[in-house]
């Protein structure tokens, strides 16, 4: 069922309470957390405008109020760092900036699971095939030089469908993830047969877990409206995909970069020095002070 349409938008599930990484998230949304100088939620936002998302849907819950306004135009910084002649700072801020009506948000008014935050972007999504992006997960590109959505992006071009990303951990870990089992294999990419939100310890049909990035199209919708509930009471967007599944394809994508869980406190800390360390303007630094740090152990 290979597609034509461009991928124009992506969604963006920002509801989640930040649980895991209490007291940090008390007042705090997690995707506002940074990783070096930028939000979690940033970082995403760039992973998607560089796979060429145009449309950025931010699908909220209460209190998250601090999302929308960090993607909004501030002026009173702005004439401040005019003023101050600060234009680096200013032009950095401002690349930042989506360009207006590049934003939409929309509120889950309840928790009820990932498939219906989904589902709750619907009508602005519409009836084109759309990008989800999981703001606890920011990636670093690999060989390939890109990130993971554009990746999913490509094959997508490639395959047309749905496509998933999805990343190798040890067997001893697949019961915290969902996972995938492959059909035919092209290399990158591969068919997908099936899918299993966190299967008990020992029955994974696969060491392949989603990762956090997909490419779905718009039936989607129709299915999650109607799902039941699944693990833990939640309407999951497992449980969807592979209803979807039924009747249209779906690819898999080895992501070849890394991965980073930021809603875990190791996962927070290791982004941090991983993307520090990837940064040419204070990576040299930053690595001294590590040695430094490490040699204490």
């Amino acid at each position: 069922m290979k597609t034509t349409k461009r991928i124009r938008k992506a969604v963006f599930p920002v509801a989640g309470l930040g649980t895991r990484v209490l007291p940090a998230t008390k007042v705090i949304p997690k995707e506002m957390l940074t990783v070096v100088d930028r939000p979690v939620l940033q970082h995403c936002v760039e992973e998607a405008r560089e796979a060429g998302i145009e449309h950025f849907i931010f699908v909220t819950g209460r209190n998250k109020g601090v999302i929308e306004d960090h993607f909004d135009l501030a002026y009173e910084l702005e004439d401040t760092l005019a003023k101050r002649g600060k234009t680096k700072d200013l032009e950095a801020l401002l690349a930042d900036t989506p360009l207006a009506g590049a934003t939409s948000f929309t509120r889950q008014q309840a928790p009820l699971g990932l498939g219906h935050a989904v589902w709750c972007a619907r009508d602005i999504v519409g009836d084109e095939p759309f990008a989800v992006i999981l703001p606890d997960m920011i990636t670093l590109p690999g060989a390939r030089a890109s990130r993971c959505l554009a990746q999913c992006i490509a094959a997508h071009e490639a395959h047309g469908g749905n496509v998933i990303a999805v990343e190798e951990v040890p067997a001893s870990e697949t019961h915290m993830y969902g996972v995938v089992s492959m059909g035919q294999d092209f290399g990158h990419t591969f068919e997908i047969n099936g899918m299993v939100e966190k299967p008990p310890q020992g029955t994974a049909p696969s060491t392949l877990i989603i990762s956090g990035r997909y490419v779905l199209e718009p039936q989607i919708f129709d299915i999650l409206e109607k799902v039941e509930k699944g693990a833990g009471g939640e309407i999951q967007l497992t449980d969807g995909m592979k209803a979807l599944s039924r009747s249209q394809p779906f690819f898999g994508v080895r992501f070849d970069g890394k991965t980073y869980d930021t809603g875990s406190k190791v996962g927070f800390l290791a982004a941090n020095v991983a993307f520090a360390l990837a940064r040419p303007d204070i990576a040299p630094d930053f690595r001294a002070a590590l040695k430094r740090i490490v040699g204490t152990l």
